[in-house]
């Protein structure tokens, strides 16, 4: 890996890279007439019989990730998945519970949590009318990366975008955006990843230079992966939980392939098929 992949942006890689979440939950109101949509079990009442429900999105989750760690959290739409990405990624507040990413607290100041995280997400977060070269430009004066363009272009390069590096990117397909969202993702080389469904969309090669760039800086970072795919998140992770109408279901060190085992570690069968009992039988495909 070529140095520019590698070096800081005005901060020590030996920072802390860690994740805590203490008895964490999210709760939202939805007027009532809404609440038909939404499935009965991705919701927990409080409180009926009123114009507006509040129901909870995740409850009394607790967390601990340590660098280099892959935490990989499957479970099916409505678990809270995405909500428990939010709240590490600084973009929703908790209603109670205590969260540390990256050895700061987001209530004291979220900035450096947002300079310390990298966040894939189910959109792409890039502007379809500027090139993918000014998308990533754009970025990296964001985030004060002060070898923007070089930068720039050895991601584009990394992730082949480089011959498209002047295209507009509303000229791009589902496969190419995520990978010009991955590259804005790393490009402030970010200590925590945040990958929401990371591989959805991607063509047999791009997830293999999506694999590639996670094998690269695995060893630096600390990752926390969502997927509905078990089968994906065991490939990867070195610990899973299942989460299920914003509850954690299951939750156990993974011995993955090459791995080393941990104390209660359990191998990819035994927790595909915790997953289902946790499941109880659960949406299918759901594990």
């Amino acid at each position: 890996m070529s140095e520019s992949m590698r070096a800081p942006v005005g901060q020590d890689q030996a920072e802390d890279a860690t994740i805590r979440l203490a008895s964490v939950s999210v709760r939202y109101r939805v007027p009532r007439e809404r609440m038909a949509s939404l499935k009965e079990y991705t919701i927990r009442w409080i409180q009926r019989r009123v114009q507006y429900v509040d129901f909870w999105a995740l409850e009394e989750i607790d967390l601990a990730v340590e660098r280099g760690e892959i935490f990989g959290v499957v479970g099916p739409n409505g678990a809270g998945k995405s909500t428990l990405l939010r709240v590490l990624a600084t973009l929703s507040t908790p209603s109670s519970g205590s969260v540390r990413v990256a050895g700061t607290d987001p209530r004291q100041d979220p900035t450096p949590i947002r300079r310390a995280v990298g966040f894939i997400a189910h959109s792409p977060l890039l502007y379809p009318e500027l090139t993918a070269r000014e998308n990533l430009r754009f970025y990296g004066d964001l985030y004060g990366v002060p070898d923007a363009a070089a930068r720039s272009d050895a991601l584009l390069e990394r992730v082949e975008l480089d011959t498209r590096r002047n295209d507009r990117v509303r000229t791009f397909s589902r496969g190419m955006r995520q990978r010009l969202a991955i590259a804005r993702a790393l490009l402030h080389r970010p200590r925590v990843l945040l990958l929401d469904e990371p591989h959805a969309g991607l063509d047999p090669h791009a997830v293999d230079i999506l694999d590639g760039l996670l094998a690269e800086v695995r060893t630096d970072h600390t990752f926390v992966m969502v997927t509905h795919s078990l089968e994906r998140g065991l490939q990867w992770a070195t610990q899973v939980i299942v989460l299920a109408a914003g509850e954690v279901a299951y939750a156990a060190p993974v011995v993955g392939e090459g791995g080393v085992a941990q104390p209660g570690a359990v191998a990819p069968d035994e927790m595909a098929a915790a997953c289902r009992r946790a499941m109880g039988g659960g949406p299918e495909g759901a594990c």
